[in-house]
C-alpha cells in the first residue's frame, strides 16, 4: 500500500489561536488519502501534523508563532512537582471522593490544543478518485525507453491512451504491473521500500535493552497486561502492572497512577484503547457518548456555538484518519494506527485522548473532557497517562521510546508548559535535528524563529537532491517525476512539485506517491 497524498500548497495569511492575529499564520499542507504510518513518523520528523486527513507544516520563518516539534524521552522521563500534584489530587478524588475546585487550574485545558487551533479541516476540493484499494499500473524509466524505440513519434494527444477508462488495446503497451522496476538494484543505491539501514550501535542498544527488560520482569519489577481486541464488544483495556517499590527509590509515574487504581476506591478509573480508523466495534458503540463530551467540550472551554461542533466536524476532525491500520507481529497488540483513549469513570466516559500508535512513538493529537470535570486537570493527568502507556509499550515493542506533545511555542505562554516534561527535545527548523530544549531557550527568548542546531557547519541529510526520482500518480499509474515529464512533455508544475519534495525529504519524497491529474 503506497502513501498517497495531494499536495495543496502554501496557506497564507490567517487567524492564529495562540496570538490572536487576523492575518499572521503561514503553513503548506496536503490531503493524506492514504498513508502508512512509516511515512507519517518520517514526515512528524520534519515538522509536519495532521489534523484529520489534513496534513500540515507551519512555515516557521514567516508564521507569527512558530511551531517547534518537541517529542519527551519515556525511559529517562522524570515526574516534576506540578506533575505529582496533580496525580495526587487524582488519587483522593478517586480514593476517597476529595473533590478540590477552583484551585491548580492548568495552563492549557489540552496538552495537544495546537492540533484544534487554526487548522480545523475543511472540506477536501480534490478531484482525486482514484481507488487506492486497487493496485496502481506501474511503469519505470527503463521501460518507457525501449517501448519509445518500437513506437513512432505521436501528437501530444497521444499520450491521453493511458488515461483510466481508456478503449485502446494498446493501453497497457507502456505500462506495467509488475512490481516497480525503477527500484535501484544493489550496488545503486538504497531500495526505497525497504526500512532504512540501521547503525549497528542501535541494533546493540536495542539487544542490550531487551535483555534488561527480560531480567526486570524476572524479578517481578514491572509487567503489563494487555489483550488482544475481543470480538465481543468488551473495548480493549489499557491496565498498568503492579510495580514493587524499593527503598530509597522516589515513586514512579506507574505507581503513582497504580495507587490511585486500588479495588476498594470510592471512584473506579479505566482507560480503554479503541481502534478510530478503521472503526472496530467498540469505537462504534461509543460514538456517540464520545461526540456529545466533544461538543460539550468546544461549546464550554472554546464557546463554539452548537451548530459548530457538528457530528460531521467531529468525524472529520478526529475520527477520520489517512494513517493505515499495520498489524505486524513484532509490533504492538493493537497495532499501529489511530486510537482513541477512553477514560471511563464509574462506568461514563469522561475524557478522550486521540493518539497515534508509530513505529518510534505515541503522537498525541488532541484531547477532550466533560467541562464539569475540569478540576481533575484531565490535560496534564492524560498526557501522564499518555507516557505511562508508551512506557508500558516499549517494553514489548522497544523502538516505541518518545511521547511526541505536538508543538512546542516558546511565544505563547499557554503553550510553553509542555517543555516542563522532561527530557525533551525540540526539532530544530532547518537542519531537522534533535536539540535538548534546555539548549533552546536562550535562543528563543531573544528570537521567536530560530535555528537551533548549534552546530554551524549541520545540513538537512534528507535534503531534496534528484526531483527526477519523486513517485507520483498519474492517470493511475505510478512513475517517478522524471517519466511524468516526459509523457507530459511540460513542466508546469515543476516548481510544485520541488516545494513539496524539499519539505517532505527525498525519502519519503522517493516513497509517496504525489498525485498530479
Amino acid at each position: 500500500m503506497y502513501s498517497t497524498v495531494e499536495y495543496k500548497g502554501l496557506k497564507s495569511d490567517y487567524r492564529c489561536g495562540y496570538c490572536g492575529s487576523n492575518d499572521g499564520k503561514v503553513s503548506t499542507g496536503m490531503w493524506a488519502h492514504a498513508m502508512s504510518v512509516q511515512d507519517y513518523q518520517d514526515l512528524i520528523d520534519r515538522g509536519w501534523r495532521r489534523s484529520g486527513m489534513y496534513v500540515y507544516k507551519p512555515t516557521m520563518n514567516r508564521t507569527c508563532c512558530p511551531q517547534y516539534t518537541i517529542r519527551c524521552h519515556i525511559l529517562d522521563f522524570k515526574l516534576s512537582k506540578s506533575s505529582k500534584k496533580i496525580l495526587k489530587k487524582m488519587t483522593r478524588f478517586l480514593s476517597k471522593g476529595e473533590v478540590v475546585k477552583g484551585s491548580d487550574v492548568e495552563p492549557m485545558d489540552s496538552h495537544s490544543e495546537d492540533a484544534g487551533i487554526g487548522h480545523q479541516p475543511v472540506a477536501c476540493t480534490s478531484e482525486f478518485n482514484t481507488d487506492i484499494e486497487k493496485p496502481f499500473k506501474i511503469v519505470s524509466l527503463e521501460e518507457l525507453e525501449s517501448t519509445e524505440i518500437q513506437e513512432k513519434p505521436q501528437p501530444d494527444a497521444a499520450s491521453d491512451k493511458g488515461e483510466p477508462g481508456s478503449k485502446n488495446p494498446s493501453v497497457e503497451a507502456d505500462v506495467s504491473t509488475e512490481p516497480f522496476k525503477s527500484v535501484p538494484k544493489p550496488g545503486r543505491g538504497a531500495d526505497p521500500t525497504k526500512p532504512p539501514c540501521r547503525k549497528a550501535k542501535d541494533i546493540r542498544r536495542e539487544i542490550k535493552l531487551k535483555k534488561l527488560l527480560q531480567k526486570q520482569q524476572q524479578r517481578g519489577v514491572a509487567d503489563v497486561s494487555q489483550h488482544q481486541e475481543p470480538s465481543c464488544a468488551n473495548p480493549h483495556t489499557v491496565l498498568l502492572g503492579h510495580h514493587v517499590p524499593q527503598a530509597n527509590r522516589p515513586k514512579s509515574l506507574e505507581e503513582f497512577i497504580f495507587e490511585s487504581l486500588t479495588p476498594d476506591a470510592v471512584h473506579q478509573l479505566e482507560v480503554r484503547l479503541v481502534r478510530s480508523s478503521p472503526p472496530n466495534s467498540q469505537f462504534k458503540a461509543t460514538f456517540q457518548e464520545s461526540y456529545q463530551i466533544y461538543k460539550r467540550y468546544q461549546m464550554a472551554i472554546h464557546k463554539d456555538p452548537p451548530d459548530k461542533a457538528t457530528e460531521h466536524q467531529y468525524t472529520r476532525f478526529l475520527c477520520q484518519s489517512p494513517l493505515q491500520a499495520e498489524n505486524p507481529p513484532d509490533g504492538p497488540v493493537s497495532g499501529y494506527g489511530s486510537f482513541h483513549q477512553q477514560y471511563w469513570l464509574d462506568g461514563k466516559i469522561i475524557a478522550v485522548g486521540v493518539i497515534d500508535i508509530l513505529p518510534r512513538c505515541i503522537s498525541s493529537v488532541y484531547l477532550y473532557y466533560d467541562p464539569d470535570f475540569a478540576f481533575l486537570s484531565l490535560g496534564v493527568y492524560s498526557a501522564l497517562r499518555e507516557v505511562a502507556f508508551t512506557t508500558q509499550l516499549q517494553k514489548t515493542v522497544p523502538s516505541v521510546c518518545y511521547y511526541y506533545m505536538g508543538f512546542y511555542i516558546h511565544s505563547c505562554p499557554k503553550m510553553k508548559y509542555k517543555g516542563q516534561y522532561h527530557p525533551s527535545d525540540l526539532l530544530c527548523p532547518e537542519t531537522y535535528a534533535w536539540v535538548p530544549i534546555e539548549k533552546c531557550r536562550t535562543k528563543l527568548d531573544q528570537s521567536k524563529y530560530s535555528r537551533l542546531n548549534e552546530d554551524p557547519n549541520a545540513e538537512d541529510e534528507n535534503r531534496l537532491r534528484d526531483l527526477g526520482k519523486v513517485l507520483v500518480l498519474y492517470r493511475n499509474t505510478v512513475m517517478p517525476y522524471s517519466i511524468y515529464q516526459r509523457r507530459k512533455k511540460r513542466a508546469s508544475d515543476e516548481e510544485a512539485v520541488r516545494q513539496y519534495a524539499s519539505l517532505v525529504g527525498q525519502t519519503c519524497a522517493e516513497r509517496m506517491l504525489l498525485y498530479r491529474n
